[in-house]
Parts: structure tokens; sequence; C-alpha cells
């Protein structure tokens, strides 16, 4: 009785393992590589009112003039009140939410990098990389890379219109794909970011695309009309965004 179950149980597996991939059209394959998150911001204007909103409630407003990082992530903020101009410094671990807007020199490094990479003029949005709007962070605790101790950091959203399940967060180190340039001509291909942080639940993990097959069944194995619709085998990395939100979408009640 144990060896069928035992057989039954290697002929599933190597049927899942063998599954038939979903083919989708150009233009299906042309929306899926559309970039949704919004653009990930290292450094907060300093000539801009910034909100901190302390763990204990209270509200403070001011000007960022300095902030300290470590491997990328804030893990302090100096707030300069716009009214006593008296400053205050607060640890990552003692702010539950701060609004910042993004630094000018940071938007126009940005526009340029865009502009370097053809690709991005059919999946991102240049809007997106010259945001005037608040720009939202949150306190998680967190393991840097999966493998440092857990610490609080102030993290950045990057899909707020779409985490009430997942929320991804800008990832300050992460690099991105290679692509190939001739001379002084926009880079061809490439330009794809290889890494977020993500939360599902009370988890937060640092998700890298050589990891992204081994946490699919975690992020989206819970709706079944998402995962015969988009099975892995049938997915890439470069359609993350797509993936996220339309599991949002498929998961509403």
């Amino acid at each position: 009785m144990k060896l069928k179950t035992l057989l039954l149980a290697l002929l599933l597996a190597g049927s899942a393992s063998f599954a038939q991939k979903v083919k989708y059209s150009r233009e299906e394959i042309k929306t899926m590589e559309q970039y949704l998150f919004n653009e990930g911001f290292d450094r907060p204007s300093p000539k801009k009112t910034s909100t901190v909103i302390l763990k204990d409630g209270s509200i403070h407003k001011g000007f960022c003039s300095k902030i300290d990082t470590k491997k990328g992530q804030i893990f302090e903020v100096c707030l300069k009140d716009s009214i006593s101009k008296k400053s205050e410094v607060y640890d990552a671990a003692q702010i539950a939410e701060m609004y910042v807007y993004p630094s000018n020199a940071e938007k126009v490094a940005k526009v340029a990098k865009y502009m370097g990479n053809i690709r991005n003029y059919g999946t991102k949005k240049l809007s997106k990389r010259t945001n005037n709007e608040r720009i939202y962070f949150v306190n998680q605790t967190v393991s840097l890379k999966n493998k440092k101790d857990d610490k609080e950091f102030l993290m950045q959203v990057i899909n707020p219109e779409f985490d009430n399940i997942i929320s991804v967060y800008h990832d300050p180190r992460a690099k991105e794909t290679g692509g190939i340039s001739v001379g002084y001509s926009p880079q061809l291909g490439g330009g794809v970011i290889k890494s977020y942080y993500v939360k599902k639940g009370d988890k937060v993990m640092w998700l890298h695309k050589d990891d992204f097959e081994d946490h699919y069944d975690f992020l989206f194995g819970d709706n079944a009309e998402f995962m015969k619709k988009y099975p892995k085998n049938s997915v890439e990395w470069d359609y993350f965004s797509f993936l996220i939100q339309e599991y949002t979408e498929m998961s509403k009640a």
C-alpha cells in the first residue's frame, strides 16, 4: 500500500513538472511586460515638506536635512521643523510611516537613465521618473538580502495602488539585467530590475529573479484561477509587476 502511494505521488509530481505551457499572444506579452511599479527613489527633496508619523501616533512635518542609510536602507532621519527650524533625529525603529518628495537631482538622473535604454520606451512610463507626488515609506522588520539579522527599516512601497495583498518595496541596492549598446547609442534590451523586497501576510523577504520560481507558489498559489492562467512554467520575471497587479485583481472577493 505504501509503495502504491509513493508511486502515485511520484506520478503526480512528474505530471506537474511536465505540465503544458500556456502560450500567450504577442499583444498579451506586450501587456505583461509593462512596468507597473512606481519608480524607486533613494533621496528625498530637502526643499519640500516631509511628514513623519511616529509609532506613538505623533505627526512631525519639516525638511529632511539629513538621511543616513545602511546597505541602502534608511535607518535614521533628520527632520528640520518648518516653523521652529529645530532639527530632530529619528531612528527608523521610531517611525511608523514617512511621506517625502523625490529630489530633483535624482529625477534628472533617472530621466537620463530612461532615455539611455530603448526597451524603456515600450515598457515604462517617463512620468513616473519625474514624479512630483509624495513617496510612501513604511516601517518593516526585514533581513537584508535574507542574510542579515532582522532589523527595522523604512522601505518605499512601490505598488501603493495595488498593495492590499502583496506589498512590494524598492531595493536600493538592486542590480539590473545587462543589454547591448554600440558607441553612444541607447542600450538595447536589459534594464530589468533583478530584486525587490516583498511582503505577503506576515512574511517579508528579499526576492531575487533567480529565486522567483521557488517562491511562485507562496506568492500566488492560493489563487487557483490565477495559477491556471499564469502557471510558473509560462511566465518570466520581466512580468513581475503585471503578475502582482493581476493576482490582486483576481483575488478580490
